[in-house]
């Protein structure tokens, strides 16, 4: 059976660590490299149940997203959440590999996974964003149509939506928190942006800015991307048991009234 420092490696070769912007914290953060590996969970986020179901699974390591360890950390105890789930890996013996913005940046990740996932067509990176995709839809659709149709393709919940007056067919996409990019989506000619944690003035000046702004959520942009590992760590490592995390889903809900 390969070994954690294995399997560390094979996903270093799709997502190189020196992909990962300079204040990430990538790779083995929990764990022996020597520890031999039968069992995987792969998870957008390393949270307390998807430690305990990992536990309950008899599982060796955790590949995650998001680093389980990112701040720097004075102290583990278990009076705070992130040392609580550090003291539960290490009491069950459990590894823990995160790739978060190499596997943002690199191609084939996360942003080059969630622009299939939309239907676009002819994508490429948007220059000076390093993980910004961009895009075009088979043909024009109104805006009301395009958000049913994430919804439906990523699992949304619900999500949050400001109507630039634009009809869809160019479109930007950037997975979990990618605002900041927004004025580069539009000075690439996109009527349209897609990504998740957007401030209301970013709704309010959307149509000052001819863009339609779609807040898909943090979650559902980026969960489809444990598929995708997944898959290339079955193709790599054929003995594995690798599954999902069943516990790890989108946490936010929306109330609408009268419904």
């Amino acid at each position: 059976m390969p070994r954690v420092s294995e399997i560390e490696s094979a996903l270093f070769d799709i997502a190189p660590r020196d992909c990962a912007m300079d204040w990430d914290n990538v790779g083995l953060l929990v764990g022996k490299p020597g520890r031999e590996v039968q069992k995987v969970l792969v998870s957008l986020d390393i949270t307390e149940a998807v430690v305990e179901e990992a536990d309950r699974w008899g599982a060796d390591l955790i590949v995650a997203h998001h680093p389980v360890i990112f701040h720097g950390q004075k102290r583990i105890t278990d009076q705070d959440v992130t040392g609580r789930v550090l003291l539960h890996l290490v009491e069950c013996g459990l590894s823990a590999i995160c790739m978060h913005t190499n596997l943002d940046i690199t191609e084939g990740g996360v942003n080059d996974i969630l622009a299939s996932r939309l239907s676009l067509r002819d994508v490429h990176r948007l220059e000076g964003t390093g993980v910004v995709r961009v895009g075009n839809l088979e043909a024009p659709m109104p805006l009301r149509d395009f958000v049913g149709m994430v919804c439906g393709a990523l699992g949304c919940n619900g999500l949050r939506y400001a109507d630039g007056e634009r009809l869809v067919y160019r479109v930007g996409v950037g997975g979990g928190a990618c605002g900041e990019f927004e004025d580069a989506a539009i000075a690439a000619g996109c009527d349209t942006y897609v990504t998740a944690d957007l401030s209301y003035h970013q709704f309010v000046d959307a149509k000052a800015k001819g863009v339609n702004l779609i807040d898909a959520g943090h979650f559902p942009t980026e969960d489809p991307v444990c598929e995708e590992v997944i898959a290339y760590l079955a193709g790599r490592f054929p003995g594995l048991e690798i599954q999902k995390s069943a516990s790890h889903r989108e946490v936010i809900q929306y109330f609408v009234e009268g419904e």
